[in-house]
């Protein structure tokens, strides 16, 4: 089973993720705006559905994986870090772009998280990111590789939901906040682009 330290590390690391504002957070704010809490908390739980989802997918295709060849999940792992570093660098030397509401129209609580649900599910980059990230943690030594996928994946949708909740709540306060974003934009974008590398760097040169 993953130990207490490398599960900390990974929630750690999550939080750190889920502090900078994305795609997911504009939509659970715009919706919140737009439609009051209960819509913004249902979008945000169709997205940590969406984010379960992606779960399954990492956990099937790369649990199998590392059954049948250490070499081949090897090989994963570090094509994940080299996709987290280009991701990261690219982030880094990103020019600031505004941070704006995109525009939605008011629904009710359940459309919202049915329309989230899909929305996350067929983001390709989402789908990059769960299979370069989640296997940074999995240890070939501690178990059933697809368990161990399914726990990160489903305290990431956790966490997600508790998340995107507890923005849903704040919405006012957060939105005069969003409203003076712009100015740090850029630290933003060379935050988390600094947590992507730092995660590559993590296993290019961890001892096998």
């Amino acid at each position: 089973m993953i130990d207490l330290s490398t599960l900390a590390g990974f929630v750690a690391i999550v939080i750190g993720l889920f502090l900078i504002p994305g795609p997911a957070v504009l939509l659970v704010f715009s919706r919140t705006l737009e439609g009051g809490r209960n819509v913004g908390i249902a979008t945000g739980l169709g997205i940590a559905a969406g984010d379960f989802v992606h779960t399954l997918f990492a956990a099937v295709g790369l649990s199998a994986l590392l059954m049948t060849s250490a070499l081949a999940f090897s090989a994963v792992k570090y094509l994940g870090a080299a996709y987290l570093i280009y991701l990261g660098v690219r982030t880094f030397m990103a020019k600031p772009q505004s941070a704006t509401l995109p525009e939605v129209t008011p629904i009710k609580a359940g459309r919202a998280f049915l329309e989230a649900i899909p929305a996350e599910v067929l983001n390709p980059k989402t789908a990059l990111f769960f299979l370069a990230f989640l296997p940074q943690f999995v240890q070939p030594g501690s178990g059933s590789g697809f368990t161990q996928f399914m726990v990160l994946g489903l305290i990431f949708v956790a966490l997600s939901a508790v998340y995107s909740s507890l923005l849903a709540l704040s919405v006012k306060p957060l939105s005069r906040a969003l409203k003076s974003l712009g100015r740090f934009s850029r630290w933003q974008g060379k935050t988390i682009g600094a947590i992507y590398v730092a995660l590559g760097l993590k296993v290019a040169f961890q001892e096998r």
